[in-house]
């Protein structure tokens, strides 16, 4: 009696079927299970749900009959699309913007967060933080506001300055040379800032006696960074970039439409703007739809081939 009273409820645990166990440990955890549930119905009824949708891109699609009344055409609209004579061009264009934001904007918050985990003083690292966070809350209609009102050939408070200390005024804003560069430039000075978030999270997590023990050692703070800091958040640092290469076409509507003109077409013109102008204006939604498969085709693949390049090296991976 005393030895069936001193057993373990795990070895009571053991005696009851996978099932029963784990109904009895979502029944113990009831609470952390109901926390789940609002996060579960936005992926449900915003991401998975939608893509049902997908199926439009196969169609000839008509509103008034809907999916099921529809006309299938197969891969018509993909081959419309390959075949159409702008193709390359924004092709070339979301690609080249998309890797100027993965070599110049990508590095950004990693720096910002290194640089901030250095930082002793409390109060004026919370005060970084702030500053370098608000931008964020900013709309990109407000960004390109600023960037015309300091840019422009009027009034422009750059332009005034180089006209000032004897120089030539630039067209930023209608130039194809300057578009890519403020592009990136936007894109760092409004996100970066939240982009330290979850670097600084995972820099949160490294065991102070680390640095204690390459302290007594002899490592200044160059060696600690190099040699426990950077090992530290690698793994956060390539998931993120293997997540940030599935968006490899996705260069954001908003921000590139605002900032468009007819001057910087040749660069500017990306995979969004199309859809908008074939979508929204032409109210080709089928089509549109193949495209936006299309994308997330490419996405797909570029996170499945840098995910095994990732695991032959050694690391962990996405999946």
């Amino acid at each position: 009696m005393q030895i069936e009273q001193a057993m373990p409820s795990t070895a009571k645990n053991k005696s009851l079927s996978p099932k029963r166990l784990r109904l009895q440990r979502t029944w113990r955890d009831w609470d952390l299970y109901l926390l789940l549930v609002p996060g579960a119905l936005y992926f449900i009824l915003f991401k998975y749900l939608p893509m049902w949708g997908v199926v439009i891109s196969f169609q000839d699609f008509n509103p008034f009959g809907g999916i099921w009344g529809s006309e299938w055409v197969g891969l018509q609209h993909f081959e419309t699309l390959l075949q159409y004579d702008g193709f390359w061009r924004i092709f070339r264009n979301s690609i080249i913007l998309s890797m100027l934001n993965l070599v110049f904007f990508f590095p950004i918050p990693i720096i910002l967060a290194l640089m901030l985990n250095e930082v002793r003083k409390r109060v004026f690292k919370n005060f970084i933080q702030s500053v370098v966070y608000m931008p964020h809350f900013i709309s990109w209609v407000v960004v390109a506001g600023i960037t015309y009102l300091m840019l422009g050939t009027q009034d422009g408070v750059v332009n005034e300055y180089i006209v000032r200390f004897g120089g030539d005024q630039i067209n930023f804003l209608t130039s194809s040379e300057w578009f890519r560069p403020l592009i990136v430039l936007q894109s760092i000075w409004k996100e970066a800032g939240w982009g330290t978030i979850i670097f600084l999270a995972a820099l949160s997590g490294v065991d102070p006696q680390l640095y204690e023990a390459a302290v007594v050692d002899g490592a200044n703070r160059w060696r600690q960074l190099w040699h426990i800091t950077l090992p530290a958040i690698r793994s956060t640092i390539l998931i993120l970039l293997i997540l940030r290469l599935g968006h490899v076409l996705d260069n954001g509507f908003e921000q590139i439409f605002l900032m468009l003109s007819a001057t910087t077409y040749n660069v500017g013109d990306v995979f969004e703007t199309y859809v908008y102008r074939e979508g929204l204006v032409g109210g080709k939604f089928s089509y549109t739809t193949a495209v936006g498969l299309f994308k997330s085709v490419i996405g797909l693949i570029m996170v499945v081939l840098a995910n095994r390049l990732a695991k032959r090296f050694g690391e962990e991976g996405v999946y």
